[in-house]
Parts: C-alpha cells; structure tokens; sequence
C-alpha cells in the first residue's frame, strides 16, 4: 500500500483521501448536491465505480442523478437477515408524505425551466387541508402538522430555507427520493393515502399502500420509492 495513502496509524484503507471523504458524506446524508459541493460531487462522477464496488459490500447502491446533481444512497433489496441500511431510517408520517409527493410533482413541472420550486409555508398548510381527515376541523391542529412537516422535510434537506421567512426551495434532491416513471402516477398514491387516513406513519412503498387500498392498486404497485429518510 503507497504510505502517501496512510492517512492515520493503523490505516490499512486504499482510497486516497477525497474519495473517503466523499464516501462518508454519502454515509452521513442525505445526498450530495453538485451545486453546493462541487469537489464532492466531481469525485463522486470520478471514481463511481469504485465508490460503487465498496458500498456494494454493505448493500447500498449509489444513485446519481447527471442533469440535477445530486447524488444519494438508495438501500439494495435483498431478501436476507442483515441486510439492513446501516443506519435506519424513520419513515416518513402521512403530512410528510402527503407534502412531500405533491411538491415532487411542482419539482416536475418546472424541470428544464431553470427556475427554483418554492413553497411557502401558507401553500404547505393549504395542501394539507386538503387532504385533512375527515371531519377535522381544529385549525390549531392542522397548524402543527404543518410545521412539523416542514420541519421534517427541513431536516432531510428535501425543502432548504430561503432568506425570507417561511419560504422554501425544493430540493432536486426529491426527484431521486420520488423517482415516479410519470408524476402522473402519483395521484394514485395520493388517493391511497387519503384511504388510508389514521395511518400513524408510512414508509413510501407501494405494498405499503397496496395494503391500504387493495381494491383500488394503483397500476405501479411494484414502483418502490427510495428510502433516504
């Protein structure tokens, strides 16, 4: 092993620095952003392959995504005990999921505009409304599902604050968490959980929500959100 890689006493690694440093980004999460990390993301794009072959051997799988930058880690599914992504993730709550799928559908709709999506936390609060339990009606309630929500997707880095208060971008990050073939696919999801109203947490995968609703499945029942969460 050439000492110029001995980055410490007992090192027995061989990747060079940036490429370890890269490695523990992705490990940390959620994703990389190209834009924000540049020299991350170049030796991301760089040595894929390799960065591949190591986080093969703990069952992730690396989804970069060229047009937007960004680059995220996606658990392997595999049928076996310890298989698990090493550091659990907890799913996400029905507000978020809700929130989450209708922002990824404005992300779509602006792809190639060279625009940012934004979303205010006044529009947050007007999504959720609209998907309210039936016959709730306590405001006060709906108030702190709303900002539980955005703090939640703050925190994965799905929506980034702005300068202005209680305005967010999203993040192109949401189109490799949500990656739908179609956002036409997602209204399906959309009335799956209306369905499944009372539901404590969701984990974003179609059998989850093909348990919810099994009369109505929508027709991508083996689209398989990522789990970055």
């Amino acid at each position: 092993m050439s000492t110029e890689r001995t980055l410490f006493p007992g090192d027995t690694g061989s990747f060079p620095l940036d490429m370890r440093q890269a490695l523990v980004r992705l490990l940390r999460g959620p994703y990389i952003d190209g834009t924000a990390e540049p020299a991350l993301w170049t030796t991301v794009l760089t040595h894929t392959v390799s960065l591949q072959q190591y986080l093969s051997e703990i069952f992730l799988l690396l989804s970069i995504d060229a047009e937007r930058k960004i680059a995220l880690l996606t658990p392997a599914e595999i049928d076996a005990v310890h298989t698990q992504p090493v550091v659990a993730r907890k799913p996400l709550r029905r507000e978020e999921t809700l929130l989450a799928l209708r922002l990824r559908v404005l992300l779509d709709r602006h792809a190639g505009s060279g625009t940012d999506v934004s979303m205010s936390r006044a529009g947050a609060r007007e999504i959720l409304a609209e998907h309210r339990h039936p016959g709730m009606v306590d405001d006060k309630r709906l108030d702190e599902a709303t900002d539980a929500a955005l703090a939640r997707l703050l925190n994965l880095k799905l929506i980034l604050p702005t300068e202005l208060d209680h305005e967010y971008r999203v993040s192109n990050a949401l189109a490799l968490a949500l990656p739908f073939d179609s956002i036409d696919q997602i209204p399906a999801y959309l009335a799956a959980l209306d369905k499944a109203a009372g539901t404590e947490a969701l984990d974003l995968d179609a059998s989850h929500l093909d348990e919810a609703d099994n009369q109505d499945e929508p027709d991508h029942q083996d689209q398989t959100v990522q789990e970055i969460f």
